[in-house]
């Protein structure tokens, strides 16, 4: 999900960053400090979009820097559990399919992809069930559900398409044309 959230901290300025607009100063530190970062407490931080406040700066003894306590938005992108995704499938593996959700990669494990005996062709890079012909592959626009988040040194999302309403979109598309004939 993705949030712009209002948050309060200490920004370091260095001396190569200082000009007379502090505002734009401020805003350069975080864009360098933040954008593109994971965190914990608030998923990617994709943008800084606004300087609201910047308090008095302080120098300490034996650097060059200032630091200054600012209050600013950011743009995240957050998974939470349980939420209903889409996204692609950016590539394949004998153990699942990795799906392209917004800024991070997801990962369907086989067991998780469809109500059926999945069997993975490693020559073609596809999917396919047993019983119901469903095929999954690279390219493919799909619909989970976030049922695992780890934010630890490898940063891992785990997703099912083993529920109503889930899986690729080609088949939920197929069963809605069925029910209606």
């Amino acid at each position: 999900m993705y949030h712009i959230m209002t948050v309060e901290g200490v920004v370091k300025v260095p001396p190569s960053k200082f000009t007379k607009d502090l505002k734009k100063t401020v805003y350069a530190s975080l864009v360098d400090e933040l954008e593109g970062k994971i965190d914990p407490n608030f998923g990617v931080i994709l943008a800084v979009t606004e300087v609201e406040e910047i308090g008095e700066g302080k120098i300490m003894p034996g650097e060059g820097n200032i630091y200054y306590n600012a209050r600013f938005k950011i743009l995240t992108f957050k998974p939470e559990l349980h939420e209903v995704i889409e996204g692609e499938v950016v590539d394949a593996m004998e153990f699942g399919a990795f799906v392209r959700i917004g800024p991070l990669d997801g990962l369907v494990h086989i067991s998780q992809m469809m109500n059926d005996f999945v069997s993975f062709d490693s020559k073609n890079n596809v999917f396919s069930g047993k019983q119901s012909k469903k095929i999954l592959k690279v390219g493919d626009k799909v619909r989970a559900r976030v049922i695992s988040i780890s934010w630890k040194e490898q940063n891992k999302i785990g997703l099912t398409m083993r529920q109503p309403g889930l899986g690729s979109l080609s088949w939920l598309e197929e069963e809605k044309k069925r029910k209606k004939a």
